[in-house]
């Protein structure tokens, strides 16, 4: 009876990391590192093309079709095609025994790569949405040559703004020191979720690295705090990176970055933005504010993660996690992590003005807005004239 096709359970979601960086970063040299931690042993790793990643001499036998298994224990396969159908057949020779069971993946962009795609394609797939879970992105950024390449390359941007961890790599041939902590305080402000990692300095290990998302891998218990680096958006440590605040009085307080960027820095497009607030949102009007924002305006929505506190069961919060347009299903947690019972949620945004998210989230919580718009100098809303009434 217990083996019966209608009380068969799907396995446990394997965890998905993506590992991705601009060219020159040192992808291939941390992922060959890597792949020789016995915490990796059972990974299944997928690059692009075998020719292009210095993997060759892990490779020791080919098991079916272009999976192969290396020396490390280590399953490597080159992307066939699309990542849907390579994901669905790498599962498929899992699923038949064909090889021995991976318990990870890690997916390794091109250095010209929107990571967003691949994201996309485990958050919206509803097959691969059962049989993976977003560990996390992982980000190399060259210390070298990291300040030009951000200055240069919009991609580059992108891919430190998505990102849980960013790994800096060749920090031991930076001789200056105040370039460096240059370079961290903008990635820090491109993206004060993420955590900075130092390879040279022994940081960019699996302990680092993996159980970024979440949930950890030995625990069903949610940790937001560490999810969302909350320490970054504590307390003021010199940088503000756009607190917004509602309390039980309705009162409000925005504290946007006034960080003069150079109008032509990518980063200038970037805005990382910490909304919190103590109202419970009815669903249907939370429903209609996610909706709108992302059917509306989600080019413009980098990353999103947050906890959200709803008036149909405020002692259960939601959990939100979306890139871009697409957003995972939201999950109702037990209960609150932590003391904190307050609505959190981080948004990394480019080319949409924090005070839009705000006055948006204000409209449909119902809360009395000041003139934070007029203060702002945005009488209507700049990206979509038809929902000026929000900004006015």
């Amino acid at each position: 009876m217990s083996d019966s096709p209608l009380n068969r359970r799907p396995p446990p979601p394997l965890p998905l990391s993506v590992i991705t960086g601009f060219l020159g970063a040192g992808k291939t040299t941390l992922l060959n590192e890597l792949l020789r931690a016995p915490e990796l042993s059972d990974t299944l790793v997928i690059i692009n093309e075998f020719g292009e990643i210095g993997l060759d001499h892990l490779l020791v036998e080919k098991t079916d079709g272009d999976l192969m298994v290396m020396s490390s224990g280590c399953l490597c396969c080159s992307i066939r095609g699309d990542l849907i159908t390579t994901l669905e057949e790498c599962l498929r020779s899992r699923d038949n025994g064909r090889v021995t069971p991976f318990t990870r993946v890690m997916i390794e962009t091109t250095g010209l790569a929107d990571p967003a795609p691949v994201l996309h394609t485990i958050m919206f797939h509803p097959y691969l949405m059962l049989r993976f879970r977003l560990d996390g992105v992982i980000t190399l950024v060259d210390a070298v040559n990291g300040m030009s390449t951000l200055d240069s390359h919009m991609e580059a941007v992108k891919q430190a703004a998505v990102a849980d961890r960013i790994v800096l790599t060749k920090t031991d041939l930076v001789w200056n020191v105040g370039e460096l902590e240059a370079l961290k305080t903008r990635l820090a402000e491109l993206n004060p979720t993420a955590r900075i990692l130092d390879r040279a300095r022994g940081e960019a290990v699996p302990a680092r690295l993996l159980d970024a998302g979440l949930y950890r891998a030995e625990s069903k218990i949610p940790d937001v705090r560490a999810w969302l680096n909350a320490e970054a958006f504590d307390a003021p440590k010199g940088h503000d990176y756009g607190h917004h605040h509602h309390g039980h009085d309705h009162g409000h307080h925005h504290h946007h970055d006034d960080h003069a960027h150079d109008v032509n820095r990518h980063d200038a497009h970037i805005k990382a933005h910490c909304l919190t607030s103590d109202v419970a949102l009815a669903p249907s009007s939370f429903d209609l504010f996610l909706e709108l924002l992302r059917n509306a305006h989600g080019p413009h929505l980098l990353r999103v993660k947050g906890l959200v506190k709803l008036s149909d069961d405020p002692n259960r919060p939601v959990v939100i996690h979306g890139v871009q347009h697409v957003f995972h299903p939201p999950v109702r947690l037990d209960a609150w992590p932590d003391a904190d019972h307050r609505t959190r949620i981080v948004f990394i945004l480019k080319d949409m003005p924090p005070m839009f998210v705000d006055r948006m989230f204000d409209a449909f919580a119902g809360t009395p807005a000041i003139d934070r718009a007029d203060a702002a100098g945005l009488t209507t809303n700049p990206l979509n004239p038809g929902l000026g009434g929000l900004l006015s």
